[in-house]
């Protein structure tokens, strides 16, 4: 059983005395009987607290609340009369229902008023209640005053547009045209006069700038003005100006208003006798429920959808309802086997995956739903109250805008990329081959076991091409690094003309789309091509570039070098302009030579800004797919060392191609995948953490 708190808190922390002095009273001996060691004593404290209970509908102020309460209904039907037979009174009345119905809620809130006023000290819902009452009387009044006020001038107005409709302006308009005409005579010749001002030296082109600026704004007051002279034209601007008056100042005083509200209800406390959150607990099963006991109707309302999406859809399709061919989770277990023929185990695989991933959202409405209950009960106990749905809606754009803007693109990436990547991650665990495309079962580690031990289908092969693949990356990366940054310093230099013509020239690599300069390459070494044609003519030898597998590699490090280095030249470019002169100039001071200028300022400043870009120019050559397989399709095959499955200049990723889409060996390509994955994902991690950004917090 809870114990009673004796003193309450408000939602900022400020503490209040019980109103309540049946909970008082059970608060002050809940203490006294935690405090107390006697067992004699404590056992009279709790005999003494039982008897309290017992008799609570004979306790003074349990009789006093109920009293009150008797009351307080009998008031409230009588005020619904009341405000009824009042609204019928205004009826007659030439105000809007607007001005109507907000006149019938400050006559109640004078009620309210007057009738709590008397019950403050009893209860902390009679003081919440007279205050509101109060408050809105203060506004209340000045509310309906702007709003009468206003419609009564846009009515006023209105009926003036109808006396102006057959108004002849035709010479307002003549004059109005002759006015633009003369006013756009002086603006053309002041702005000539400015830049002949400009031209000559004698002021700034900030200052002609601003001037020109100036010079618009009095051009366009002035034809403001001028139009204004129209009645037609100042009628239809007021009755605009008022309907947004209307609008947004009445939305602007209501809201103060609701905001004084709710600014004293956050710091008037709720007695209730409950000191067990059991709601959460009954709850849990059916979000939403628990905030309808709560008394928190729009979010019960939402979380009630959430219980829909629960029973409706992730449940039944877990179960198998509503799978295409799968039968849910069970499906994800089974994989088809002993199903139909026409049943394929790899849509038994993505439909339990499907279903994995909503139930874990299913989950998650639970969670969220049974935590915010739970979490307004036991406020609600320590006496503060739950939140209305508008001070809700402010939390949320408050403190919950990341989350609710996260969350369509959390959904979006469940779907899009967390089910493909999961689905390639149990992949590898089954033995889905050329033999067992429509059904396949679990092999547990027998993939990785291959890979790691150099057996079977992947065999000593996956290591070679491991091999290849990271030379390639380390190389053909940093080659293109060392390009680009050489050919940006050399263009950053100051004795270095035509700056432009040459940044053009460096940039072509990567404006040009990679698959053309790629098979422009793959054509020129070609045998018979015209690069194949001039080494051979050089050197005397019959050299086949593409027939080579040491010359494959070394044409594909130097053509990715060149690709590469495009982006790294404009990438360095840009960081070199923005490097401060001063620092040159205090090198030049100290007697620095170019060398230690590059060593000490360049490289580290570049460095700096490009650590985790370069990082990732790492991460791409190493599954640099295109350039591979457009080059030279893997080639030259050698099935004596890579077998039947890839070539000399096969890369991991290639490789990975070439077992499933060419071999459709699923299973064994998604574990090599996993090990791609796992291996880069470490790669960038360390790369990144290692930058000086990184380290400094500001990546």
């Amino acid at each position: 059983m809870g114990k009673y708190n004796v003193l309450l808190v408000d939602s900022i922390g400020n503490t209040y005395e019980r109103k309540n002095k049946y909970l008082l009273e059970l608060a002050v001996l809940d203490e006294k009987i935690k405090e107390e060691k006697d067992k004699k004593i404590r056992n009279e404290l709790k005999k003494q607290r039982k008897e309290i209970k017992r008799n609570k509908n004979k306790h003074e102020y349990i009789v006093s609340l109920k009293d009150f309460e008797r009351k307080e209904k009998d008031f409230l039907k009588a005020l619904k009369k009341e405000s009824k037979d009042y609204r019928n009174a205004l009826k007659d009345e030439k105000t809007s229902r607007r001005v109507k119905n907000l006149k019938v809620k400050l006559f109640e809130s004078e009620k309210k008023l007057n009738f709590y006023k008397d019950y403050i000290d009893l209860s902390y819902e009679a003081e919440f209640e007279c205050e509101k009452a109060r408050l809105e009387t203060i506004h209340l009044p000045n509310i309906i005053e702007f709003l009468t006020v206003s419609q009564d001038e846009l009515r006023t107005a209105k009926e003036e547009k109808k006396e102006l409709k057959n108004l002849d302006e035709s010479n307002l308009k003549k004059e109005f045209k002759e006015f633009k005409k003369a006013q756009k005579e002086f603006l053309k010749k002041e702005k000539l006069r400015i830049k002949k001002l400009r031209k000559e030296g004698l002021i700034s082109k900030k200052a002609e700038e601003n001037a020109l600026i100036e010079l618009k704004k009095k051009y366009v007051n002035a034809l403001e003005i001028k139009r204004r002279e129209s009645k037609k034209f100042s009628n239809k601007e007021f009755i605009k100006s008022k309907k947004y008056d209307l609008k947004k100042g009445l939305n602007t005083m209501i809201k103060v208003m609701e905001a004084d509200i709710s600014d004293f209800r956050r710091k008037i406390p709720i007695e209730i006798e409950k000191t067990i959150p059991y709601y959460s607990y009954l709850t849990i099963l059916i979000p939403g429920l628990g905030q309808g006991l709560n008394k928190q109707y729009m979010k019960m309302l939402l979380f009630l959808l959430g219980s829909a999406f629960i029973y409706l859809i992730a449940i039944p399709y877990a179960l198998g309802y509503g799978n295409y061919q799968g039968q849910g989770i069970a499906g994800l277990i089974n994989l088809a086997e002993g199903g139909l023929r026409i049943h394929k185990s790899i849509i038994f695989m993505i439909e339990g995956i499907v279903a994995v991933f909503l139930s874990i959202i299913a989950l998650a409405i639970f969670v969220i739903s049974f935590i915010d209950v739970n979490k307004v009960e036991k406020n609600a106990i320590k006496g503060i109250r739950p939140s209305t749905w508008k001070e809700t809606k402010i939390a949320i754009s408050e403190d919950g805008f990341p989350y609710v803007v996260s969350l369509p693109a959390l959904l979006i990436i469940i779907f899009i990329v967390l089910v493909p990547i999961m689905t390639t991650f149990l992949l590898s665990f089954t033995n889905m081959d050329p033999q067992h495309q429509s059904k396949f079962t679990w092999i547990g580690l027998s993939n990785y076991k291959m890979i790691l031990t150099g057996q079977g289908l992947a065999g000593r092969v996956f290591w070679l091409i491991l091999g290849w693949t990271l030379v390639w990356t380390l190389v053909a990366t940093t080659l293109a690094i060392l390009i680009g940054f050489i050919l940006a310093l050399l263009v950053n230099n100051e004795r270095i003309k035509a700056k432009r013509f040459f940044r053009t020239i460096y940039l072509l690599p990567w404006a040009v789309p990679a698959f053309i300069t790629i098979m422009f390459f793959s054509i020129m070494v070609a045998p018979g091509g015209v690069l194949t044609e001039i080494l051979n003519d050089l050197t005397g030898l019959r050299i086949e570039i593409k027939n080579n597998p040491t010359l494959t590699r070394i044409a594909l490090i130097l053509m990715q070098g060149w690709l590469g280095s495009s982006y790294i030249f404009i990438l360095t470019t840009g960081v070199l302009q923005a490097i401060p002169g001063d620092l040159y100039e205090a090198a030049d001071m100290d007697g620095a030579t170019a060398w230690d200028k590059v060593r000490r300022i360049t490289v580290p400043l570049v460095l700096f800004q490009t650590a985790p870009l370069l990082v990732t120019q790492y991460t791409f050559n190493f599954n640099n797919f295109s350039a591979i397989f457009l080059f030279n399709g893997g080639g030259p095959f050698n099935p004596i060392k890579y077998g039947n499955l890839a070539g000399s200049s096969d890369i991991l990723i290639s490789y990975i191609y070439k077992l499933t889409m060419d071999n459709q060996y699923q299973a064994i390509g998604a574990a090599i995948t996993m090990f791609i994955s796992i291996g880069l994902m470490l790669f960038t991690f360390i790369g990144f953490r290692n930058s000086k950004q990184f380290k400094e917090g500001r990546l």
